[in-house]
């Protein structure tokens, strides 16, 4: 397949067999960022982990300093006091079993979706058609929740999820093109030291295998992840 002629001057910048440090990195990705939209700036992490044996899976949360550079639409479903609180504290979607059945209709017109506990008898009927859009609610990652006020700022404020796949690779954004080289690096540094220490006990051997950022339609640019 013959490459764009703006992928293949970005290219060009890239040294393919150098390792480079956060900061160098983070300067080539902007300057590889040559689309006519902003962007957005993603990681690739291998890990030496394997995603089949529960004790080695990789998941969890941040909030990067700096945002992503996209509002999160959140959804919260519950009811009586806390229904107001959502609603007070930001959410764009609040409702209980009317929200549900709008689910199932095949609404999915949000970017999270956070519930309180008592909610979750119901919001399981959901699991079929939430989980594989990894829109369920999780205690894991804070959206299953009696602090309505705390989950939804820290995700209009830029809360990521970061969770292995099945190839052991976790993909997750760290801003956008348009974001200064300072805000990108210190986003990619709260991510990396974030998974770093969720490394699951059971991991043997080197850990972070891997890590590649790239802008939306740009070249992949190798980390050096013993910078971190």
């Amino acid at each position: 397949m013959k490459s764009g002629k703006k992928y293949s001057d970005s290219f060009k910048l890239i040294d393919r067999s150098k390792q480079y440090d956060p900061e160098e990195a983070v300067s080539l990705v902007k300057q590889t960022a040559k689309a006519k939209f902003d962007e957005t700036i993603e990681i690739s992490v291998r890990l030496g982990v394997d995603p089949r044996h529960a004790d080695q899976q990789v998941r969890g949360t941040v909030v990067l300093p700096n945002g992503t550079g996209k509002t999160k639409t959140v959804l919260v479903i519950t009811k009586g006091p806390k229904a107001d609180e959502a609603t007070a504290a930001g959410a764009d979607f609040v409702g209980a079993e009317d929200m549900i059945a709008k689910i199932q209709g095949g609404w999915f017109g949000f970017d999270v979706c956070i519930a309180t506990p008592d909610m979750m008898g119901l919001v399981g009927r959901l699991g079929k058609v939430l989980g594989p859009k990894g829109l369920m609610p999780n205690p894991k990652t804070g959206t299953v929740t009696n602090d309505l006020t705390k989950a939804i700022s820290e995700t209009k404020a830029g809360k990521v999820e970061y969770r292995l796949d099945k190839t052991a690779i976790i993909h997750c954004p760290l801003g956008k093109a348009s974001f200064t080289e300072e805000q990108l690096t210190e986003n990619l540094r709260t991510l990396m030291e974030a998974i770093i220490k969720a490394k699951p006990a059971a991991a043997k051997g080197a850990y972070i295998k891997s890590a590649v950022i790239s802008s939306t339609m740009g070249p992949g640019i190798k980390l050096n992840s013993l910078r971190f």
